[in-house]
């Protein structure tokens, strides 16, 4: 797999078959090892032991509705209320961050409505604040640490 420009971690492969896995610690199994699976991984442990978000706050591909299609999150934190507070879309190493990749993070935060919204590749992070009664994306320098939100 390709290096990421997040912190590495102390992941656990394993090989099942022509299968490459990697294990899960919130799913609490071995996933399938794709590209796009090696980015949300080193994300997510980025947010758990970089900026200290609460692991029982952290839901991956949750499932959601967007006019009557059912869509997915690769990750969403939710805030003390259990509301989702920040959206992560993860596309691998490969995949640039274009318009329609922040087309497809909007639509799928227009049913959750998390304040926060980041888009990662694993080598560009992207990190906005939105405001819903302006619908303005407010693009940040960094992605805000647990403590200080």
């Amino acid at each position: 797999m390709d290096a990421l420009n997040l912190p590495p971690f102390e992941h656990k492969i394993t090989k099942s078959g022509a299968n490459y896995l990697i294990f899960d610690i919130l799913r609490r199994k071995n996933i399938v090892l794709t590209p796009e699976e090696w980015v949300r991984q080193h994300f997510l442990h980025y947010l758990i032991n970089d900026l200290l978000y609460p692991k029982s706050l952290i839901s991956i591909e949750r499932g959601t509705n967007y006019n009557k299609l059912q869509k997915r999150t690769d990750l969403c934190v939710y805030d003390n209320s259990g509301n989702p507070f920040l959206l992560v879309e993860c596309k691998a190493s490969y995949v640039p961050i274009t318009q329609d990749v922040v087309k497809q993070v909007s639509v799928y935060n227009q049913t959750l409505k998390a304040k926060f919204v980041v888009i990662t590749n694993g080598l560009a992070h992207y990190c906005w604040q939105v405001d819903f009664d302006t619908r303005q994306f407010q693009p940040l320098l960094e992605i805000p640490v647990y403590s200080q939100l």
